[in-house]
């Protein structure tokens, strides 16, 4: 397909681009999709402002290969398909998984793709821009999902995040009889609220600074909410577990003091999973896992062999997301919706539509 398209192009911190491009040209394995949402991350607004995860230290560290195209919480319509690709065909609504796994690597290999040791996920590399355009290319090695005709564009659009959620879950390993605690209730962890829900522990709790958060936290399962800027949670969570602590708590925040708050929240032997991202380094007392509690530490990272699970929840209802896009903006708007999605107190989840 011949032609420009609008794109949001990063460059560097605070030097994000709206630029005329060319459309991308695909060959015989790929996909060239019209991108029809594509959500705004909080790695996205970290990414704006610096994100040492992104940026890193140094050019010569940097992950991004900028410029860059951003967005990697899409799904679009099949606009073109190379001559080798059969299972999808043009007019199909899909969306494929935020990684482009090289499908040669040890991971890739063994079936861990989102682990993909050269790690090329959409919207941060050269050869995987990303959907904040009005049309992107899914790599041949792409993992591609069709989305049911039932699905909305608000359910489409979060299939991204709630696999996120899912993934952590998992990682949790939690059972019937488990405290678990998540702390950050945006759209991901909210996804965390519904996941872990579904796997039915004795008690559900969510932690957040806002009201509205913590209210849909109630709407999607939680038992118990509870704001840290107003109580002592930790001294309330030993309450409620006899003073021993939780079984799980899931990190869903990426802000520091959140940390500390788990390691101390845990129960000994207990886990934790850390799924938020930092803007910067953090510091903890790490005796506190293995020399005081001998607990298991869980990183968390994308959702890996999530989505199908994701869309079927979605469509049954066992996943809510009613209420989770709580904006949208055409791409023109991009500024004003990076905006929303940082400061505005109702947001939960901002979308840009190309």
């Amino acid at each position: 397909m011949k032609g420009s398209m609008k794109a949001l192009r990063m460059y560097a911190p605070y030097d994000f681009r709206l630029e005329e491009v060319p459309i991308p040209e695909i060959d015989s394995d790929e996909i060239l999709i019209k991108v029809l949402g594509c959500g705004i991350c909080a790695g996205d607004v970290k990414t704006y402002h610096g994100g040492q995860r992104v940026w890193g230290t140094s050019p010569d560290n940097a992950y991004i290969e900028a410029p860059c195209i951003g967005g990697h919480e899409f799904y679009g319509e099949v606009a073109e398909v190379g001559k080798n690709v059969t299972l999808v065909r043009p007019g199909q609504k899909i969306l494929a998984e935020q990684i482009l796994p090289c499908g040669e690597c040890r991971f890739c290999r063994e079936g861990n793709y989102w682990m993909c040791q050269p790690h090329h996920i959409y919207g941060f590399k050269e050869d995987a821009q990303g959907g904040f355009a009005e049309y992107m290319k899914f790599g041949k090695n792409s993992v591609v999902h069709v989305l049911p005709d039932d699905i909305t564009p608000e359910q489409a659009t979060l299939v991204e995040p709630y696999a996120c959620g899912m993934h952590a879950v998992e990682r949790g390993n939690i059972g019937h009889n488990d405290v678990v605690v998540i702390s950050g209730l945006g759209a991901i962890g909210l996804a965390m609220v519904n996941a872990a829900r579904n796997l039915a522990p004795r008690m559900l709790i969510g932690l957040d600074l806002r009201e509205n958060r913590l209210k849909k936290a109630m709407e999607f399962g939680a038992d118990m909410v509870l704001n840290p800027a107003e109580e002592d949670v930790t001294a309330k969570i030993m309450e409620l577990t006899g003073g021993y602590g939780c079984d799980v708590y899931i990190e869903a925040s990426g802000s520091s003091p959140s940390v500390t708050q788990g390691l101390n929240m845990v129960r000994n032997m207990g886990r934790y999973v850390q799924f938020g991202v930092f803007p910067k380094d953090v510091t903890a007392d790490w005796n506190i896992i293995g020399d005081t509690k001998h607990m298991d530490i869980f990183g968390s990272h994308l959702s890996g062999h999530c989505y199908g699970a994701v869309i079927k929840g979605i469509i049954d209802g066992s996943l809510k997301t009613d209420g989770i896009i709580s904006h949208k903006f055409p791409l023109t708007e991009w500024e004003k919706a990076f905006e929303v999605a940082e400061k505005d107190p109702d947001a939960f989840k901002v979308a840009l539509i190309p």
